[in-house]
């Protein structure tokens, strides 16, 4: 099951025409901003790696992984309920603010400033929060006899309810793991992965900086959150380009590859993924899992069968298959390790499970 990515913002800042990019898809862009209607689809995750690979096994097929992509509603007056139930189906979240300038595209607030409308966003999501922090604990409270795991339940959510009064998100209030999972089930919406997308104009481009860029920095950096700022109309007309005129465009803008990459890039590393590759004449596929799996769990991917009749792991780094781009030459030189169940599968691994069952 791939995991899920929410696009949100306000409206008319650019939500679906990335989404659009993500997805390859075709939904389509207005100047509506009262849209309720949530987009899905998958998106290809952008891998040099599969390339060099398919260079060595012309496969029959190349499968890049995958991250499942959710376009959700603006939030504006009439749109809030929509906003919510699709934010809490996402594992992430990619939060668009407009910086560029249009008079065709009215802002909505009536001028710009990134910052605040970043802030409006997450107004919401500490609210919608504290609302659910705020009606459990009414629930607990109203059984005449707490004991156990709801003791335990009701510590956990008295702490949230602090951390929210203070507009810190969840993550800040230093719960155990006994109390994460004593919570875990309210789906919480400020514990969620996010990174900021700017959508700039031509002219920032050009210039490399837009207006508010100082303030929106800081306030990414105060909260972790990456910041990515990219022209998503130039993007879209980029994405129309044949391949051999978008390599051309590219380069006249002095553009080293198109923004949109670097967005499917960044969102992957910031929900702590990586990717193990598998290979051979029949496909070349990249397969997702979290940050410090094991090998076993690793096989478990590929098929159930594996992962319950795993006996070893062969593994080869991708550096040294693309340095000497041969099997048999990466085995006589000792650079094919056999690896046991508890081996940590790491980013790029070239992978070939043994089994039996």
């Amino acid at each position: 099951m791939a995991l899920t990515c929410g696009i949100i913002g306000l409206p008319l800042v650019g939500k679906t025409t990335l989404f659009n990019l993500l997805t390859k898809g075709e939904e389509e862009t207005t100047n509506y901003a009262g849209r309720t209607k949530t987009n899905v689809r998958i998106a290809m995750i952008p891998d040099h790696r599969l390339d060099m690979l398919a260079e060595i096994y012309h496969p029959r097929k190349i499968v890049p992984a995958v991250l499942e992509v959710t376009d959700v509603p603006g939030l504006n007056r009439g749109t809030g309920a929509a906003f919510l139930d699709a934010v809490r189906e996402v594992d992430a979240l990619i939060h668009v603010v407009r910086a560029f300038k249009s008079e065709q595209v009215p802002h909505i607030e009536g001028g710009l400033n990134p910052v605040r409308d970043l802030e409006n966003i997450n107004a919401e999501l500490f609210m919608a929060d504290l609302q659910m922090v705020e009606t459990r604990l009414e629930r607990i409270a109203a059984n005449k006899k707490i004991k156990g795991e709801t003791l335990i339940e009701q510590a956990a959510l008295q702490r949230c309810q602090e951390v929210l009064n203070e507009e810190k998100p969840l993550l800040e209030a230093g719960l155990t793991d006994e109390e994460w999972q004593a919570v875990k089930s309210l789906g919480f919406l400020t514990t969620k992965p996010m990174i900021f997308v700017v959508n700039i104009d031509e002219d920032q481009l050009r210039e490399g900086s837009f207006e508010g860029e100082d303030s929106i920095t800081a306030y990414a950096q105060e909260k972790g959150i990456p910041v990515l700022a990219i022209c998503l109309e130039l993007e879209a007309e980029i994405a129309r380009l044949e391949p051999e005129e978008r390599e051309l465009f590219l380069e006249e803008m002095g553009i080293a590859e198109p923004g949109i990459e670097r967005v499917a890039r960044v969102i992957y590393k910031h929900l702590g993924l990586i990717s193990f590759l598998t290979v051979g004449e029949d496909e070349v596929r990249a397969w997702t899992i979290e940050k410090g799996t094991k090998a076993r769990a690793a096989a478990g991917k590929v098929h159930t069968d594996i992962e319950r009749g795993f006996i070893r792991a062969e593994v080869v780094k991708y550096d040294d298959m693309e340095c000497l781009r041969d099997m048999v030459k990466i085995k006589e030189k000792g650079l094919a390790r056999l690896e046991g169940k508890e081996y940590i599968v790491q980013d790029g691994d070239i992978i070939d499970f043994r089994f039996n069952i």
